[in-house]
Formats: C-alpha cells, structure tokens, sequence
C-alpha cells in the first residue's frame, strides 16, 4: 500500500481548509482544478522553468527514483558528499515527505530552492508589504517552501539551512531567439530538453531567474500563529495534526466559511462525481440536496468575504434567509445610470420585482438605448486570443510577456446583416505575431468609423501592452508610429475608443440564469432563454449557408443552427463542442478524445497556441488544432452579435 504522507502541497491545501486533505486525489471526488485549462496551463510553464533551474548549477545529480524508498536512499547517499546539488531530493522525517526541487549541500550547509513560475520583478520586490505584511500573490508559496525547510530541519537538524524562491524575473529580457523552443512538452507535460552547441544555457538560467532568499519570512512563518478556516494553532502542531489526520484517512470536521466559495471539490447535485462541497454543508449544517436549491450567500453577486462571513456567522445560509435591512440603504428602482450591485445583489435575494420582470429576467431598456444612441453602425465585433509564457518565446521579450496571436472580426450592419468579415491567426512556430496581429486588426477596422465592441477589459489591456512593447522596442517596425496611432484611437480615452458589452450587461440585463455574473459564457445563454428572436433566428440554419450569414469557418450548404428546440440546449458553446467532432478531418480515429483539440474556452486556446509552437505535431494534428481555434473566437464575436440582437428584439 502507497504510504500516506503529508507532503508540500498537501500541506498548503490544508491551509486553504483541513478539510481537503480527505478529498485529495481521490477519483470518485470531483477536482474543479484539474479541469481548468488556464491553471493546465500555468502548469505548463512550472514545468519549464523548473527544467530551466536544473541550470543555474552545473553537475546536478536528478533523482528519477519515483519510488519513495528507493529516492530516499538515493538521496540520503548523496547528501553524504562534501558538495552536491540535488534536483528533486526526497527527505522524510516521521509521517511528512517533500520532494526539493533543489538541494545544493556545501558542507555543513544546505541551501534549499523551491522553484515557481510566478512572476518576480528584482527591481521592485513585493514579497512583503510596506508593513511588512506578506504579498497575499506569494503567501501560498511561501508556506510551501517553510514546510519543505522545517522538513529538512527535523530530518537533519546538524545541517544549517537557507532557502530561496526561484522565479521568473520579469525585469529581465532573454538574450536569445527560441529559447522557449529548447524546453519542449508533450501532451503527456514532460519537458524535453534541447541545447544547441556552444549555447551557454547556464548564463541564460542565471539572468532569467531570480533566487530570493526567503529565511527570515519562513522563520517568521514557523514562529506566528498559523491562521486557517476554523481553527489558529502553531505551525508544527498544525502540521503534525494534519499529517495524522491524512495518514489514517479521516476527514476533518469542515468550517464551513466564506472559503467554501473557492473549493475545486465541487460538481452538481446528481452528478456521477461526489462533490465534497455539498458532503461539508450537508454534514455541518444537517441539510439535503433540496436546500441547496434556495441559493447560498457565497453566490451573491460582489459580495466580499468579510461579508459573506457575517452572515454565514449570523447563522444565514440561504438567500431567501436575507432581508433588506442586510444590505446598505439603496434604491430598488435602477435609475439612468442603469443597475448597481446592490441591486443585482438584491434581484438574487427577492427576484426581478413583479413590475419589472419580463419572464425571469430584467432589462433596463431606457439605460440600453440611451447607450445605443452614442453608437455609430456598422458595429465591429472584436475578441482576442493570447498566451503568457513563464520562458518567453522569442529575443527581447521578458518573462509573462503578453503575445496576441488571434483575433476574430463580425461586423452588425445597420440593416440587421451579419457577416464575419475578418480573422487573424498566427501560429507558426518563430514567428512573433503580436505586431502582424494589430497591423491586420488596423486594416480590418480601417474602412469605417463604426462603433468597435469587445467584452470586458481584455482586449483594451491587450493593445495597451503592445503599445507599451512597440513604444520601447529598439526593433520595432518600419510602420510602428501608425500602428502606436491606431492602437491609441481606439483604447481607453482614444476618439474611437472600443465599447465594454460586458459593462452594458452588467448595467442593463439580468437574468435569474445568471446569479448575477455578466461572463460572456452565462450572459449568452441567458439570452438565449429570454430572446424567442435568438431562439427562432438560430434554430435554422442559417449560419454558413452561403444565403445565410457569411462564415469564415462554418462554411456549409445545409447551414449550422445554433439553437436546438428539440433538446432546449440554451448554449452555443455546448453545440461547438459537439459540432467540433463532425469537422474534424476525415482520419478522426487518429484522436483520440483525451488528447484532441477541440477548443471551448480562452484558457485551452493558450494551450492550444503553445502546443503549435512546440510540439512534434503531424499536419493532420496541426490543422485540427488551428480550425478548432478558428471555430472557437469566431463563436466569440458572433456571440457578441446575438446578445445586441437580442437587446435590440427585447
């Protein structure tokens, strides 16, 4: 039988709620994170510049022993040697086990490096605040690395021990092309390592990251009161409660708190997963699956945890429990300035009241058409697709710099006409494709002066950066002043400056769907149950069909539909991704469901862009992956086409 330690990230996780450690990497429990494409993602970088730390020392020794008895030997041989470094050394004391990342023993000292993909900037440190609170960003971290040092000391309390965080430094620029390309990973996350000769990686390793010594932080962590859901205890007989609690397998009575609202334990009611959410308030409050119906206060819309705390401490678990004496003073009736939060709040609480409800759902249509008339048509649909890399792709760039490499262009005419007039992507691998990215964004919005739509801050933060980039880059090309005017037109102050739907929604539209959320990916569907338009419009197929709406990607002579009446499926996205299987190439045996392409979310569309850049992918593969990115931002734009067709029809 596997023995049951309490290693690092168990120990964090415990931290976040003792109560986790029972549900840990168990497979009839759902796990939200392992789902999450943006945090896949993330981990993908961790993986990198973990390999890109093995060279910040040379003659390294790795222990590839996964065996924790076999490591342990190996390990403890070497750490009998006068000096040494380690990578992923494996030291046990009683029931806790940590893998290091590095070891390097000089001696009687052992320096220890925990090695993360977060950003660091050495030119201006914020691990501490200016009271010398700890930056809540590093805090997790942290901790990881002052469980792995009291480890090392309990294992080896003869040895002096430092130890250090090893980050990406974003101050930084990289000296080379490609150096993104030596690291690369597969499907499976192992990195493959490629140095080309007479390449010095080792100084590359040295001016990419950034060891911060952490010592007094962590000793400051083993000697404070360690603070988590339910309970406050010291660091060592928190650890060792927890490491006893997790080998004998038995769940810690849950606290239930505003922290419930993050747990990654979480799957619908009937679900085939359990769901250790509803297993902690079912236990702690004697409730069934039918309470949970009424609606919790950890779904009120912006409401913060100190909030949601006073609450669940008063005793008030559902929304219906809450009154208007809950809330500060505000109006019930939303004025010109369209709906607040509180009243967004208070809608989740009581409903749309009866004078308002237009079937489930408000719309504020004064507020709607006061901002429309400020419109010009044709109206411009614009969504953007881009990566941060922890190793950035090409020369000159730092660590997390933003690269836009997608984008997809629906134009709404005056005349209800619908056509996706642009697109852009660029994947090839070498190639930086932020500057080509907005040259043919400017072409593609340079033939009119109509009113440019996006959703949320993405897009603005997007073209703010590259203008940064082309404003600094020594490099930069021939065309780079009309590229900085054009961005400066239309982000935020510029005269054509682009228009927040997501803003407008959150201002206008609210549907009991939605609890109160205005993401592109709720308010859509939520639409599409209120708007009989989107319903009957949809539901024929019209798109792609060459007398329907133009298509640059759903090109079809039967057309695709959008909304299917017989299953009452409300969202669009759902149908892509069951469509993505009818467009895939001929050979579809080839793939395999676990390792395809099909794209349904920003988060794997990173991903997706970096497997194009780094993988040994055959043509087939390849293709699959670019159409499917293709399909996915061109639902985007038009998504944002239906929601204003609907407005316009309610």
């Amino acid at each position: 039988m596997k023995p049951r330690y309490l290693t690092k990230s168990r120990f964090v996780s415990a931290i976040e709620c003792p109560t986790k450690l029972f549900y840990l990497n168990k497979k009839e429990y759902r796990n939200i994170k392992n789902e999450d494409s943006f945090l896949a993602s993330l981990a993908r970088g961790g993986y990198q510049i973990g390999a890109l730390a093995k060279f910040l020392f040379k003659d390294g020794i790795e222990i590839i022993e996964r065996d924790h008895e076999l490591a342990l030997k190996t390990t403890n041989e070497l750490l009998e040697k006068e000096n040494v470094v380690i990578y992923e050394g494996a030291i046990k004391f009683d029931n806790f086990f940590i893998r290091a990342d590095i070891i390097e023993k000089k001696g009687n000292q052992i320096n220890l490096y925990e090695v993360k993909a977060k950003s660091f900037n050495t030119l201006k440190p914020n691990l501490e605040g200016v009271k010398g609170v700890i930056n809540a960003e590093f805090l997790s971290y942290l901790q990881d690395v002052t469980f792995q040092t009291w480890v090392i000391k309990k294992a080896f309390p003869k040895f002096e021990i430092s130890s250090f965080l090893v980050m990406p430094d974003k101050s930084k620029t990289i000296k080379t092309e490609n150096l993104n390309q030596m690291f690369k990973i597969n499907q499976e996350n192992r990195v493959s390592v490629n140095i080309p000769d007479n390449f010095d990686i080792y100084k590359e390793a040295q001016n990419l990251l950034a060891k911060v010594s952490v010592d007094s932080i962590v000793s400051r962590i083993i000697n404070s009161p360690l603070e988590y859901p339910g309970g406050v205890n010291t660091f060592e007989d928190a650890a060792y409660q927890w490491a006893s609690a997790y080998k004998s397998d038995l769940k810690i009575s849950p606290f239930i708190s505003s922290h419930c609202k993050t747990c990654e334990f979480k799957s619908e009611i009937g679900s085939s997963l359990k769901s250790g959410f509803h297993e902690c308030w079912k236990e702690s409050l004697n409730w069934t699956d039918k309470d949970f119906q009424d609606g919790i206060v950890l779904d009120l819309f912006k409401l913060n945890s100190k909030t949601k705390d006073k609450f669940i401490n008063q005793g008030i678990y559902k929304l219906k429990q809450l009154s208007r004496d809950d809330f500060t003073e505000f109006d019930e009736l939303p004025n010109q300035n369209g709906l607040s939060v509180l009243q967004r709040q208070w809608f989740q609480v009581a409903g749309v009241p009866k004078e308002f409800d237009a079937g489930g759902f408000f719309f504020h249509e004064a507020y709607y058409l006061n901002e429309k008339s400020k419109w010009k048509y044709p109206f411009h649909m614009i969504d953007f697709e881009t990566t941060r890399t922890a190793i950035p792709f090409y020369k000159h760039m730092r660590p997390y710099q933003q690269i836009a490499f997608q984008f997809s262009h629906h134009i709404l005419n005056e005349d209800g006409s619908v056509i996706h007039n642009d697109q852009f992507l660029c994947t090839e691998p070498g190639e930086f494709p932020s500057y080509m990215f907005v040259r043919a964004l400017m072409h593609a919005l340079s033939n009119d002066q109509g009113t440019i739509f996006r959703w949320a801050h993405h897009e603005n933060t997007t073209l703010s950066n590259i203008l940064e980039e082309l404003s600094n880059d020594i490099d930069a090309p021939e065309d780079k002043n009309e590229l900085i005017e054009f961005i400066k037109t239309v982000i935020k102050g510029g005269n054509r400056e682009m228009v927040d739907l997501c803003g407008i929604s959150s201002n206008c539209f609210y549907h009991e769907y939605t609890n109160g959320r205005s993401s592109l990916k709720v308010v859509l569907p939520a639409l599409f149950k209120s708007s009989k338009f989107l319903r009957d419009t949809y539901s024929n197929p019209i798109y792609g069909n060459p007398n329907g709406i133009q298509s640059l990607n759903f090109k079809s002579a039967e057309g695709f539909t959008w909304f299917d009446p017989d299953t009452n499926n409300y969202d669009p996205y759902v149908i892509l991704k069951n469509l993505a299987y009818s467009l895939l190439p001929d050979n579809i045996d080839e793939f395999s469901e676990e390792n395809s392409s099909i794209i349904a979310e920003g988060g794997s569309a990173a991903i997706a862009y970096e497997r194009l850049q780094y993988e040994n992918l055959n043509i087939e593969e390849r293709k699959k992956i670019k159409e499917s990115l293709l399909r996915y931002c061109e639902l985007d734009t038009l998504a944002m086409v239906m929601v204003i067709q609907a407005w316009d029809h309610i």
